[in-house]
């Protein structure tokens, strides 16, 4: 890391811009704790996953260009989401190998790219948090973070230091939850499937709060929960090592 004090875009992502701003707060609270500078460049969009994932590479590219533009002055660019991260870090320069400006561009900006829990662990050096959270948690591992990004002992180690917290392991954490972006759309009924299996699991555990580090699945299976009359609450990973789980469980109504 920069001797000074590194100078950090927070890129806030769509479903925590509009579902979920607490999880934004958090997240500057994490960094800003960590000894980072935070902005959060008010001209950024969606990262382009929907339009990568669906094949739309001209607009993904468009997206991807007005994005890199706007970060380009950060030391490194975080996003509190494995699936936004991975975009940001293994897709963008994928987008652009017909294009060797380009491509040099997003390589170079990819390379400054983190998840948020990673990016305090494996770059940061954080080995404690001051947070409590009197609660039997159980862990699931997004798609994207764990598959592109190698994160899934990162979030645990610091939930480990949370005050009062008993980490519960489900069976099968690192299996999808259905959600997948638009596969939840175009295949609701095996979507429906995929979450029900992972809500057992986490009942099955005894947890009395399911924590995770993607907006995406955190509201697929908060909706599932609800369906079910579950008494199970769901909380971002960044508002547990945040301190900041006075507010309703996402799902619920504040």
């Amino acid at each position: 890391m920069p001797r000074n004090s590194p100078r950090v875009g927070l890129f806030i992502t769509c479903l925590v811009d509009l579902f979920r701003p607490n999880v934004g707060f958090a997240t500057i609270k994490l960094l800003e704790k960590a000894g980072c500078q935070v902005q959060v460049p008010t001209a950024q969009t969606c990262c382009g996953q929907p339009a990568y994932n669906n094949g739309d590479l001209k607009n993904s590219r468009a997206i991807a260009k007005q994005v890199i533009e706007n970060f380009n002055e950060f030391d490194y660019i975080i996003a509190p989401s494995g699936s936004c991260a991975g975009m940001l870090k293994q897709h963008y320069p994928e987008l652009f190998q017909n294009d060797a400006q380009w491509q040099a561009k997003a390589q170079a900006f990819a390379e400054r790219c983190y998840e948020l829990v990673s990016f305090l662990t494996d770059v940061c050096g954080v080995t404690t948090i001051d947070a409590s959270f009197e609660k039997t948690v159980t862990y699931h591992d997004a798609c994207s973070g764990l598959r592109e990004l190698g994160i899934q002992a990162q979030p645990r180690q610091l939930l480990e230091k949370v005050r009062g917290l008993k980490l519960r392991e489900m069976a099968e954490a690192e299996v999808c939850c259905g959600f997948g972006g638009t596969f939840c759309v175009k295949y609701p009924e095996i979507s429906a499937h995929i979450v029900s299996d992972k809500v057992a699991n986490i009942q099955a555990t005894g947890a009395e709060v399911l924590v995770g580090g993607d907006m995406g699945c955190l509201l697929n299976i908060a909706g599932r929960l609800k369906r079910l009359n579950s008494s199970v609450k769901v909380y971002h990973v960044a508002e547990v090592l945040a301190d900041m789980t006075k507010v309703s469980a996402i799902g619920e109504k504040s």
